[in-house]
């Protein structure tokens, strides 16, 4: 496959080298802080926790969702400040990926380049449920059994309502609002679904390029509902990446007002078009 980006980490290099823009290295980061949540809605018998770092480049916010405990307050205040070129060599992964999504969001803004679809007023449940809405309508009308990596209940709850099948799977394993076990190693599932459904944090993990080879060696459609690298994960279209729901800082569950998510479907050539290895 011709352009093809294949390794998030040769990725965010070529962006530090200036393949999205020569200001990279002049670009700072303003603001950087750390987003920590926790959720039941109303009706729902599970809660469950979102810690995620965001990091801002002129207009825009990038963000990464990372595990409860993982950054320090200490480490989010060092990247103020940066520029954008030195945190893309950051030790830590979620750095890297936060300061890739802030600058790509101020170079490349979803809304110049992708859907806008309105997510109306409401509780908690409803805006989750109408984003499932919009994020299970993108997976392909023939997919009967469907591998959803990064478990969230409305999502599972829009594909029972269509009647198409699931494998859930989590790092944090448990079980589904319906008591379904919920498995840990997608990649040992990944063979018996004929679509992924798949949460951008597995940007931030060890789950993305072994699951990128496999969906292009089977063409196994690969649909990302992302908060995180909701900015980066557009440049995969075309190499394993068949749809994304991109979902910028403020997320839904932040604001009961209305909000957007962006649609992106179909390949596309990132600028200038290298095989990035």
């Amino acid at each position: 496959m011709k352009d093809a980006f294949l390794s998030l980490d040769r990725f965010t290099a070529a962006v530090g080298a200036g393949m999205a823009g020569e200001e990279v290295d002049e670009a700072t980061v303003s603001v950087g802080f750390l987003t920590q949540q926790g959720v039941r809605h109303s009706g729902r018998g599970s809660s469950y926790r979102n810690h995620v770092l965001s990091l801002r480049v002129e207009d825009s916010v990038g963000s990464c969702a990372v595990e409860p405990g993982v950054l320090t307050d200490e480490l989010v205040v060092e990247c103020v400040g940066a520029p954008v070129g030195r945190l893309l060599r950051h030790p830590e992964p979620a750095v890297r990926i936060a300061a890739a999504d802030a600058y790509l969001m101020w170079r490349r803004p979803h809304h110049e380049h992708a859907e806008e679809v309105r997510l109306r007023r409401g509780s908690s449940l409803q805006k989750s449920l109408q984003r499932a809405d919009v994020v299970v309508g993108m997976v392909p009308e023939h997919a009967r059994r469907v591998l959803v990596i990064g478990v969230v209940n409305s999502l599972l709850h829009q594909l029972r309502r269509r009647g198409v099948d699931y494998v859930a799977c989590d790092f944090k394993g448990g079980v589904t609002e319906w008591g379904e076990p919920i498995v840990h190693d997608a990649m040992a599932e990944v063979g018996g679904c004929d679509a992924v459904l798949a949460s951008g944090m597995v940007a931030g993990g060890e789950t993305f390029e072994p699951l990128l080879a496999h969906v292009r060696a089977t063409g196994t459609p690969l649909v990302m509902f992302a908060q995180t690298a909701s900015a980066v994960l557009p440049w995969f279209l075309g190499s394993g990446v068949t749809a994304i729901s991109a979902e910028p800082y403020p997320f839904f569950w932040l604001d009961g007002g209305a909000s957007s998510i962006y649609r992106y479907s179909g390949p596309r050539n990132p600028e200038p078009g290298k095989d990035i290895r």
